[in-house]
């Protein structure tokens, strides 16, 4: 299929597909491979490489120098930002005795929604809480919180 297609429309479908893949594959290193066939199609577009080897040699060669050089800024800016609520060394898994407020009215047994830190939580709980309610966080299990009213 791709023999008879033009070397710089084939790098270049490879970058975009890679590219393309690095949205929902997790890891952040399928990008700088991406490039390196953008960089290689750049090369080709400019005449300054002749043969599939120079061609496979660039693109490994550019790739693997991106990711190395580029991996861990570019994680920085593209991982997000952390409130910055919790204290230094302080783990989400350590919240147990903070406090919440009841967003959606808690029933025992089907749940409600608390805010913690400007996140909502499911939540869960032994009785039933009203919105607006201050409560303390017994633990949390996965994404639900198990609260009581303080």
């Amino acid at each position: 299929m791709f023999g008879s297609m033009n070397p710089v429309l084939v790098w270049f479908i490879i970058g975009l597909i890679l590219l393309i893949a690095e949205t929902v594959l997790p890891g952040f290193v399928i990008i700088f491979f991406g490039i390196g066939a953008w960089v290689t199609t750049l090369l080709l577009l400019l005449g300054l490489l002749n043969s599939s080897n120079s061609q496979l040699l660039v693109f490994l060669v550019s790739s693997i120098v991106s990711l190395i050089l580029f991996r861990k800024k570019g994680r920085q800016i593209f991982e997000g930002k952390i409130s910055g609520k919790l204290a230094p060394g302080q783990s989400l898994d350590d919240i147990k005795g903070q406090k919440a407020l009841v967003v959606e009215s808690i029933k025992p047994k089907t749940g409600g929604k608390v805010e913690f830190h400007g996140t909502v939580w499911d939540a869960e709980s032994d009785v039933p809480i009203e919105k607006g309610t201050v409560v303390q966080i017994v633990e949390r299990s996965d994404l639900t919180m198990k609260v009581k009213p303080v």
